[in-house]
């Protein structure tokens, strides 16, 4: 267990020096603005919406890419970027604190492997630069499509035009906005993962940017192979150590993995670092003079 205060994780991301990497975790507590139901974003929430509620077979209940491929076969890949733009894309949902916090204080650099839009709308008058991954399509080497939000509206751009002193959204799942982007099926991730580990799937920009950043992983979960093969090309080339990761009660898993990647668990819940977060001049005032 790292002995780095919570509170100096907060500080350190209100200063841009850590890097936000937000798992579903993050989106606890978000609710329907008129059903009060909460949003599906871990792997058993999602399939259960996928299938209007009801379980599907102990094989597909392992994973949500692995119950998506599944309706992929059957229904076609359609099917599976609708219940996603359904979920995300036209639906009201209150906001989360994690994003809100996040947000206002123009994190410099944000990874979101959720597929919600709580990040863009709280950007929505901000001008930032948006990378969302892509999979199986023809025409291009890449796994990636780049847009620059003007502080109204999105257009697409290449890695070259790219303005680096505006904030980065990395959602490399996807999103709905400005238009439906996922990575969500099997073999979406096959595609995905292979070009990630190729070095096609992050732009050169970010390749260079990223080299000896830490980050803090926030409502991550690592016991899915899936997301720990995204999360290790994604920090490639990060410092020493990678960053942190708060989990309660990791299992052995999840140590060994954050072991092998130099991430330092922090066995404490988002809650915790938000608890830091309410006040940020205070939560300066409280580092700079007493070291808390």
């Amino acid at each position: 267990m790292s002995e780095i205060p919570i509170t100096e994780l907060a500080l350190r991301l209100l200063e841009g020096e850590l890097v936000p990497y937000l798992g579903p975790g993050a989106l606890n507590g978000v609710r329907h603005r008129a059903s009060g139901t909460g949003i599906p974003a871990d792997s058993d929430s999602l399939i259960l919406a996928m299938n209007k509620g009801r379980p599907v077979s102990s094989r597909l209940m392992y994973e949500f890419p692995r119950a998506a491929m599944d309706m992929e076969l059957k229904r076609g890949r359609n099917a599976v970027t609708r219940f996603l733009t359904e979920t995300y894309g036209h639906t009201d949902w209150t906001r989360s604190p994690v994003h809100a916090w996040l947000a206002s204080i123009r994190a410099p650099y944000i990874v979101d492997i959720n597929r919600d839009t709580q990040l863009q709308e709280a950007w929505a008058d901000t001008p930032h630069t948006l990378i969302r991954g892509i999979s199986r399509i023809a025409g291009t080497d890449y796994r990636f499509r780049i847009h620059a939000h003007d502080g109204n509206d999105y257009h697409e751009i290449s890695q070259e035009q790219v303005d680096p002193s505006l904030p980065i959204l990395f959602k490399p799942m996807g999103s709905p906005l400005p238009d439906p982007v996922y990575i969500a099926s099997d073999a979406d991730y096959v595609d995905y993962i292979t070009e990630l580990m190729g070095g096609f799937a992050i732009p050169d920009f970010l390749k260079n940017r990223r080299k000896g950043l830490q980050y803090l992983l926030l409502g991550m979960r690592l016991n899915r192979d899936t997301e720990r093969m995204v999360l290790a090309d994604i920090i490639h080339s990060a410092g020493t150590p990678g960053g942190w990761a708060l989990i309660p009660d990791p299992t052995g898993k999840e140590r060994r993995f954050c072991k092998r990647l130099g991430i330092e668990i922090i066995e404490a819940e988002i809650e915790e670092l938000l608890a830091c977060t309410r006040d940020n001049d205070t939560l300066m005032e409280c580092v700079n003079t007493v070291g808390c």
